[in-house]
Order: C-alpha cells, then sequence, then structure tokens
C-alpha cells in the first residue's frame, strides 16, 4: 500500500538531505545555510521493501501575514494535512530548542500521526540532545544520520509499522461496523465483570538493561537458582520461561536477555537475543522493566518501557538493588518526576522497590502485578462510560472543524487487554489528537487505570446500542 510521509522540521535540521536519501537521487538542493527549500517537493522513495511518496518541505519558522515565512509555512502546513504521516526531524547535536518545542506543540494538534527523529547522530554524536527530544511528547525519537544513511533501518520499522496499520485499518472498520450494526451482542460484554482465568497462567516478563538483576529477582521469586546469574553482563541469552505457583495460582514467568541500545547492538548472537526478548514482551500480559537503583536512569529504560506500552502490555517498573541507595525517599521522587515528564502516555506506573538479592520488597511485586492484570481487563459499564463522556464533555467541548460543532454521540468499551473504547461521531475524522489524548486522560484518572495502555478510536455511525433494552 502506498503512502504519503511528509518531513518537516525548522530550518537546517537536515530534511533535503534526508529526502535526498530516500528517493535515491540529489532532487532537492543542500547547503549549509537555513532556508534553502521553500516549496514542496515530492519524490517516489524506497526502503526496504516500502515504496511511498515522500514530501520535502521548507523549514517550520514563525511568520505573520502575508510574509515569505507565513506563506512558506503555509504550504508546510498543507503538506501535513494531506499526508498520512508526518516524519518531524529535530538537530540532535543542537538539541531541542524554543521552535522546536512550539512546533511540536502544534504537531500534538495534528490529527496526522507523527514520527520523530533526532538527525546528526552519527558516530554517537547528538546523543544527549536526543534525550531532550523526549521532551517533545511525541514518543522516542528515532536516531538518524540522514548524510551518512544510518539509523535508516530504525525508520523502516517505524513506517512499516505503520503501514501495516492502514492495511489493516480497513478491516477493522469493517469488523466494529459490523459488530455495532449486528442485532446480537458481541462476544465482548464491557457490563459484564470481569472473572480472572484462574485455569490460564498470568505471563509476566522481567526486561531491562543488561545486570540489571533480572535473573536474580527469578531466582528469588522461585525460592531456587533456576537461572545462572554472576556479576557479568549479558550471561542470559534466550528467553527463558518457567512454569511457577503464587498463592495457588498458575504463572508464567519469562526471563529475558539484557536489552542494549541499538547502536551497541553488533553481533549477531546478542541482535538474536534481543529479538527473542522482544517475542516475550509480545506473548506477556503484565511486563516489569526492571531498573537499577545504583545507575542513573538512561534512555535505554524509556525505550524500553515505550515498547512496553506500544505493545499494549501491563507495566510495572521494578527498582532493584535498592538496598544500595543512600537517599532512597530523594532517588524515588526523582525518579517519578522523570516517567511522568517522559512517559505521560502511561501515567502512575507503580514503582516497586525491592533488592532480588536479598529479597527485600520481592513480597510487594506479584501483589502489584496482580493488581495491573487485573485494571488491563478492566471493564467499564457503558451506562457509566456515557455519563462520564456527558461530562468530559460538557468541561471541555471538542474543538469545532471549519465552524461547525463536532458531536460525540456514544461511547462503550470494545475490548479490554488493554482496555479499549470507540467514540461514536459522524465527525469522529475531524477530532483532533490533543483533545482524544484529554478523553484518556479523564478516562485514566475517573476510572483508576494507571500502568495500563488506554487506547481511544473515534468512530462514524449510528449508536450501536440504540434500541436495545437496558440492563437492571
Amino acid at each position: 500500500m502506498s503512502f504519503k510521509v511528509v518531513i518537516v522540521g525548522r530550518p537546517n535540521v537536515g530534511k533535503s538531505t534526508l529526502f535526498n536519501r530516500l528517493v535515491g537521487r540529489k532532487l532537492a538542493l543542500v547547503d549549509d545555510t537555513p532556508g534553502v527549500t521553500r516549496d514542496r517537493r515530492e519524490g517516489e522513495a524506497r526502503l526496504g521493501d516500502l515504496t511511498f511518496t515522500v514530501v520535502d518541505t521548507a523549514g517550520l519558522e514563525e511568520g505573520t501575514g502575508d510574509s515569505l515565512e507565513a506563506r512558506m509555512r503555509r504550504q508546510t502546513d498543507l503538506a501535513i494535512a494531506e499526508a498520512d504521516v508526518c516524519l518531524f526531524l529535530m538537530d540532535a547535536r543542537a538539541g531541542v530548542t524554543p521552535l522546536d518545542k512550539r512546533f511540536a506543540q502544534i504537531l500534538r494538534k495534528s490529527p496526522t500521526p507523527v514520527i520523530l527523529a533526532a538527525n546528526k547522530c552519527e558516530g554517537g554524536a547528538g546523543q544527549a540532545g536526543r534525550m531532550e527530544a523526549f521532551e517533545l511528547g511525541l514518543g522516542a525519537p528515532l536516531p538518524l544520520s540522514a548524510e551518512h544513511g544510518e539509523g535508516l533501518s530504525d525508520l523502516y520499522d517505524a513506517l512499516a509499522e505503520f503501514a501495516r496499520g492502514l492495511e489493516e485499518n480497513d478491516a477493522e472498520q469493517a469488523l466494529e461496523d459490523a459488530l455495532a450494526d449486528s442485532d446480537d451482542e458481541a462476544s465482548f460484554d464491557p457490563d459484564a465483570p470481569y472473572e480472572p482465568d484462574l485455569e490460564a497462567p498470568l505471563r509476566i516478563a522481567f526486561v531491562g538493561r543488561p545486570n540489571v538483576g533480572k535473573s536474580t529477582l527469578v531466582n528469588q521469586l522461585l525460592g531456587e537458582d533456576r537461572m545462572l546469574t554472576g556479576p557479568e553482563a549479558g550471561i542470559t541469552r534466550d528467553s527463558i520461561g518457567i512454569e511457577w505457583q503464587w498463592r495457588g495460582r498458575r504463572i508464567k514467568l519469562w526471563d529475558t536477555a539484557g536489552m542494549r541500545r541499538r547502536a551497541r547492538v553488533t553481533e549477531k548472537l546478542e541482535k538474536l537475543s534481543v529479538a527473542d526478548t522482544l517475542r516475550a514482551v509480545r506473548f506477556a500480559e503484565v511486563v516489569v522493566v526492571l531498573l537499577d537503583a545504583t545507575q542513573p536512569f538512561e534512555r535505554q529504560d524509556l525505550h524500553i518501557a515505550d515498547l512496553v506500552e506500544q505493545e499494549g502490555r501491563g507495566l510495572i517498573i521494578g527498582i532493584n538493588k535498592w538496598d544500595k541507595v543512600e537517599n532512597p525517599q530523594e532517588v524515588l521522587r526523582v525518579l517519578k518526576e522523570e516517567l511522568e515528564r517522559l512517559l505521560p502516555q502511561i501515567r502512575g506506573v507503580p514503582i516497586v522497590q525491592l533488592s532480588a538479592l536479598t529479597g527485600k520488597g520481592t513480597e510487594k511485586l506479584m501483589p502489584a502485578i496482580e493488581r495491573i492484570h487485573t485494571l488491563w481487563n478492566a471493564r467499564v459499564p457503558t451506562a457509566r462510560l456515557n455519563r462520564w463522556l456527558e461530562e468530559a464533555v460538557s468541561r471541555h467541548q471538542p474543538p469545532a472543524a471549519k465552524g461547525r460543532p463536532v458531536n460525540l454521540k456514544f461511547m462503550s468499551q470494545v475490548k479490554s487487554r488493554p482496555p479499549t473504547f470507540a467514540v461514536f461521531s459522524s465527525r469522529a475524522d475531524e477530532v483532533p489528537a490533543s483533545y482524544r489524548r484529554y478523553l484518556v486522560n479523564g478516562l485514566r484518572e475517573a476510572f483508576d487505570l494507571p500502568g495500563v495502555p488506554i487506547r481511544l478510536f473515534m468512530r462514524k455511525g449510528k449508536n450501536p446500542y440504540a434500541g436495545k433494552k437496558k440492563r437492571d
């Protein structure tokens, strides 16, 4: 499936260089002077087995009236509106500038999906600036070097996932429309209380950087030296699944290989280990991201947590080696602030402090996992949802589109694992992403859903529950 990608960013961050790299020819002029590109330029790009239209744009600048900058800006705005996905490029060596923050705020309000990329990361340069890019609130920034062609595999992964989403959208829409129009109740009933399936094992994966104590923690939970441990980093290479019982409930634990930054993963064996870890995350229901309390919070920890959220799994942050921390209250405060700032999409993630070696604090882990698993399976009755929706809309109306109000007619939960909701409106495609985030944050707060991803879809169509009898 062909789709359109627009490259945007402030002047001189490398948009035209990346455009030329993707189309395989020097179609766009490239110079160190900012503002060389003034018009939109399109080209047919190929990246692996993906083919798509790529659009080079003028650098995003503040401009008013009919000035040249304002006209260039309007051309860029049109390109964003017409594109299927927006690739926001920032200069990792220069770091996040006020202009980057300004335009990130604008892009967050746009309905066009955004991929954030940090350019000029060749040779490890610009890593500090790339870390700053998390503040833009657009997800994990991809490390790129348009000049040297580094990081294109990361860009391919992001675009391939988006392309798969486009292909699945039509089928997903058709399926949900069929469910909405059906006279029969869907198999998922949001009004039925959640009852855990005690016959099926609760699947838990422990992930994190190398040598943070994942295998030691698994051994501590099992009460035996089941996993090989030691001071050397990288002992675990395969994702090992172990059957266990906790308070009479079946548990499946996965101990995984440590995940280093992609740039440091060069050996084939380690690449296979990381791929195995990713599979364990996809099979898990709850994922414990383990941190080392004696090491500073790193961007790789953010990458791992962001991956768990993208996969839609329940998330818990475990802080190991807590017995070695000299000022625990201050360390915990700083960590909570960092998580709130850098991972706003999963607010309220539970944090469990423990020592895998001594066992102190590990008794708190499984109750926290069980609670997150329950929330991951949460069901919100339709009547409660729509009462909440009325209150949320009365507090903050959706922005008008083209001078016409956007009315949200009805809301229902379409699935759990993770909690997934659909809002029906005749103008669903005109509800901006910023308003969807407002609804998601409100859902999380109103129905007490910390630490689990929440999916929210806007759907066109009639009320699927109209005419049906209400439950007593």
